[in-house]
């Protein structure tokens, strides 16, 4: 598999505070990527560097093989990276339709943007529905799953997932993994997930690691991480 993303030794800071420490990691084509760890490990801070919200002081962002690392963010969402933040951050204002809408903001294509709406619609039903409904009066789920719509119509070759199981109902959150999966087999999306839910993380990715105050500390198959020992005990609660 081509490699799609590669992170060598970043370090980021914010103001002269250092978030990451030499993070080293390498995405190929199709795969989805867990990064996992506690609260203020850097998680999302790694997805910010990715996308040049934050930008890396040393080190290099790789995406395709080509340096991103100075790049500005709207330059790297025309490279077909997309980021689903923390906390969704949809547009409340506007309806279901014009999220989606927003989503395709760079795109010219008027079919395919059609197409992809209705592929939208089919992912997540509720949307359908509700597609004259503000944003803002959605329910945190189905906010969700308008934050990863959104994200989709900008037709992503690497899409970003931060923390998507936060302060949802456990029935929620197995609905929005599954389509994870779906989006991930379908269409070949490559996904890198940042979420606390280590065991379902893990149960649904190919490989994964573990962050620990900004740096690496663990790697390997999301098969081996559910089976370390280090692991249950720190983060799966057994």
């Amino acid at each position: 598999m081509p490699r799609i993303m590669e992170l060598k030794s970043v370090n980021s800071f914010y103001g002269n505070i250092q978030a990451l420490y030499d993070v080293n990691l390498y995405i190929d084509q199709g795969e989805i990527i867990t990064l996992i760890g506690a609260n203020g490990a850097g998680k999302s801070t790694t997805l910010m560097t990715v996308c040049g919200v934050v930008q890396a002081r040393d080190g290099d962002v790789l995406y395709r093989d080509e340096p991103i690392t100075r790049m500005s963010p709207n330059k790297i969402v025309a490279q077909g990276i997309c980021q689903v933040p923390e906390g969704r951050l949809i547009f409340p204002e506007l309806t279901v339709q014009e999220n989606l809408d927003m989503g395709a903001f760079l795109r010219k294509d008027k079919d395919g943007i059609k197409r992809d709406m209705e592929y939208c619609y089919d992912l997540f039903p509720i949307l359908a529905q509700r597609r004259t409904q503000q944003g803002g009066t959605l329910s945190g789920g189905e906010q969700q799953m308008l934050a990863i719509g959104r994200a989709l119509m900008s037709r992503p070759k690497l899409l970003l997932l931060d923390e998507p199981s936060m302060g949802l109902a456990p029935l929620v959150v197995k609905q929005i993994f599954e389509i994870i999966k779906k989006v991930n087999a379908e269409n070949n999306t490559t996904i890198f997930l940042v979420e606390q839910n280590a065991n379902l993380a893990l149960k649904i990715g190919d490989r994964g690691y573990v962050m620990e105050n900004g740096r690496i500390v663990l790697t390997g198959t999301c098969d081996k991480l559910l089976a370390d020992e280090q692991v249950k005990k720190a983060y799966l609660g057994l």
